[in-house]
């Protein structure tokens, strides 16, 4: 039973150790490092300003052969808001059922960008989710494809190329986009850009020679990020630049990791993906063409700092009066399960199920979301889906529980013939164990039976947690009454008496409704087994409700709400067992010395 008992701390001191090393250490310093980062920004910003003011006639040098060309102007904002820096081009409209926006026909570049189903918050009149924006605001971030040249094939479509709409001037899914550039050595570009209903874009581009000798030119594409999610990111989820390319496979940098390493260039490849994820959202591109293509993770530093995932293919050879096609497919969405599982299958994309953080643990992270989402579509509630899981989980470890609970029945009975052993051995710690394993033997008790159960059920909470925190299906997903989003942490609070009294209180101080039935199901579950003799122990029981309370009150809703459930089950299973063994239950006669009056010393 002691040993039991130390296995429980252990995981509850370990637990409260990871989560204050969280808020007080990790979170903290990302603050930190953040502000330094805006710091640094706003400091090369004026730097640039003045060598701007100081030699107004400077130019940008013109790309190496073989490298992909800066974007224009990416040193500076200057557009004060969106629409304004939408006017500034000529642009082509896209309207699908999950997406809306525009095309810049200058660079032929997706900047414009919203996602019709999802907002930013719960609130129905909540704006739409801007995924990608024009680079002249603060929050640039965009995809574009292009070519890299050289003296023979004159000018090339890139960021400066200002491109002409042949025909349709809207792009939906049953309706491409044809868009044209011819150059001054008799190269014609014919870019088609196609979208089907949910986020995949096909840019496909045909090169017309009509000149009278062969020209050489290369393929690039490239996702470019100005700024950096406005929530802080975790130890639990990757957000920044991401791939699968080549031998090396999965590749993945934060933000602040490839600040420090500037660039990375892994090995050529003839297949995979590259991009920018987010918590929910990611942009990636796709060359499709199996054209052999170098990728590259960056962080650039001159004038405005930003984050890129790019790629460059190998030298393209278009012969005189001939022509050649490539494709690239951009991805730019939510990370919904079903789709990007569909993607990875119809378009045979490798591996692109991993833009989604299933994490190490993935082969129980994957079957738990598959179990909440098939049950979601039966109940309709990712909430009710939580609370079915809980059941079947518990079904699946009942025969391992009950021959727990058993165990620790016949424990209770033995508990007096072990406080004897205690009492006679108290002087003898080595006896004292040694009677102890005897009594063991001879009663046929295993006294690490009741750490299974517990210990089984710590992969099934993180892998939950993982799924809550992780995939957007549960984003925004409503339980009943005040929880609108079971990823979200309970939104109410006892110390404001659940909104009756108008104060906003310190995130610490947010202990919802659900938080509080958590902690008192956690107690009474404790409470089922005898009071620990030794006073520290006792202590330390007495208090974890408490402490987790605390603790799980800023953990997502769902969670909270399983921890609750599985913590009422464990307690009638319990009981049940219990009584079947004949063993006492502790629970009535516990919260009565919980709460009897102690006789003072004088009494």
């Amino acid at each position: 039973m002691e040993n039991n008992r130390n296995f429980f701390i252990t995981i509850a001191l370990s637990v409260l150790i990871l989560t204050l090393w969280q808020v007080f250490y990790m979170n903290p310093r990302v603050e930190q490092q953040r502000e330094a980062a805006k710091i640094e920004q706003q400091r090369v910003e004026e730097q640039k300003k003045a060598a701007e003011a100081a030699n107004p006639g400077a130019g940008t040098p013109a790309p190496a052969p073989g490298t992909i060309p800066n974007a224009p102007g990416a040193d500076t904002v200057t557009a004060a808001s969106r629409d304004q820096a939408l006017a500034a081009s000529k642009r082509v409209k896209i309207d699908t059922p999950s997406l809306e926006g525009s095309i810049n026909l200058t660079g032929a570049r997706l900047d414009d960008l919203k996602l019709k189903h999802y907002t930013e918050t719960v609130d129905k009149n909540s704006p739409e989710i801007e995924l990608l924006n024009p680079q002249s605001l603060p929050t640039g971030y965009f995809a574009e494809i292009g070519f890299v040249g050289n003296d023979k094939t004159g000018t090339v479509p890139g960021a400066e190329t200002v491109w002409n709409v042949e025909g349709n001037p809207t792009l939906t899914p049953s309706t491409p986009v044809t868009l044209t550039y011819t150059n001054d050595k008799g190269l014609t570009f014919k870019r088609v850009f196609s979208v089907d209903a949910n986020y995949m874009f096909t840019v496909t581009d045909t090169v017309q020679n009509a000149g009278s000798s062969a020209v050489s030119l290369f393929n690039y594409g490239r996702v470019t990020r100005y700024d950096k999610p406005a929530v802080a990111s975790t130890y639990v989820l990757h957000e920044g630049l991401i791939g699968v390319t080549g031998t090396e496979g999965l590749a993945e940098y934060k933000y602040a990791k490839i600040e420090s390493e500037k660039q990375v260039t892994p090995g050529k490849s003839t297949d995979g993906w590259l991009g920018i994820t987010d918590k929910y959202w990611a942009v990636t591109l796709v060359p499709t063409e199996k054209q052999p293509f170098q990728p590259r993770y960056a962080f650039f530093e001159d004038g405005r700092h930003r984050y890129q995932s790019d790629f460059l293919t190998d030298a393209i050879n278009v012969e005189a009066g001939q022509s050649a096609t490539v494709e690239t497919e951009i991805f730019a969405g939510a990370k919904e399960v079903a789709k990007i599982n569909a993607y990875e299958a119809d378009r045979h994309i490798r591996q692109f199920n991993l833009v989604i953080d299933w994490g190490y643990f993935y082969f129980i992270t994957k079957p738990m979301f598959w179990l909440i989402d098939t049950l979601y579509k039966f109940f309709g509630n990712f909430g009710l889906a939580i609370l079915a899981t809980t059941v079947i989980v518990k079904a699946i470890f009942f025969p391992l529980a009950n021959k727990s609970y058993a165990s620790m029945a016949n424990m209770k009975k033995v508990q007096p013939k072990m406080l004897e052993i205690r009492e006679k051995y108290a002087d003898d710690k080595m006896k004292q164990q040694q009677a102890m394993m005897e009594l063991y033997k001879t009663e046929k008790i295993n006294p690490l039976a009741g750490c299974w159960p517990v210990a089984l059920q710590i992969p099934v909470f993180f892998s939950l947690y993982k799924v809550l925190y992780i995939t957007i299906e549960m984003r925004h997903a409503p339980f009943f009454g005040w929880i609108q989003d079971l990823a979200a942490p309970d939104p109410t609070s006892i110390f404001n008496l659940f909104g009756l009294v108008p104060i906003t209180l310190p995130h610490m101080l947010m202990i919802g409704v659900w938080p509080l039935i958590m902690g008192v199901t956690m107690f009474l579950q404790m409470r089922m087994n005898p009071t620990p003799p030794d006073p520290t122990q006792a202590a330390i029981f007495t208090w974890m409700p408490v402490i987790f309370t605390f603790m799980m009150a800023g953990f997502p809703a769902g969670l909270v709400i399983y921890w609750a459930w599985n913590n009422t089950l464990s307690i009638l299973q319990q009981g049940v067992i219990m009584k079947r063994q004949g063993a006492k239950i502790e629970l009535w006669d516990n919260l009565v010395a919980l709460f009897k009056k102690k006789p003072s010393p004088a009494e």
